[in-house]
């Protein structure tokens, strides 16, 4: 793990990880029910733009940018108080 709650104005990033030379930004979304969806369906396009203006600041802090990333999401539905967790690898990609 690289950084954790990497926060910057606009919000923050959970998780920051490599996977091999990749830079990977992991959302991470807790439910305990679907009345609004699963973990994977919070994260709508606004949210997309906003984890992308952040993993953006993190990689020129670091003086990462021309390394590879991707933006996994980690859904964890919270059923009879047992945890189900769905990993989404590049889940979307940034435009």
């Amino acid at each position: 793990m690289v950084a954790r709650r990497y926060r910057r104005r606009g919000g923050e990033i959970d998780i920051i990880a490599r996977d091999g030379p990749t830079i990977v930004f992991v959302e991470v979304k807790t439910r305990s029910g679907r009345d609004f969806g699963g973990g994977g369906d919070a994260v709508g396009p606004f949210k997309r733009r906003r984890l992308a203006a952040i993993a953006l600041d993190f990689l020129a802090r670091h003086r990462l940018t021309e390394a590879p990333c991707r933006f996994d999401v980690v859904a964890i539905e919270l059923v009879d108080d047992e945890p189900r967790i769905e990993l989404f690898q590049n889940a979307f990609d940034v435009e």
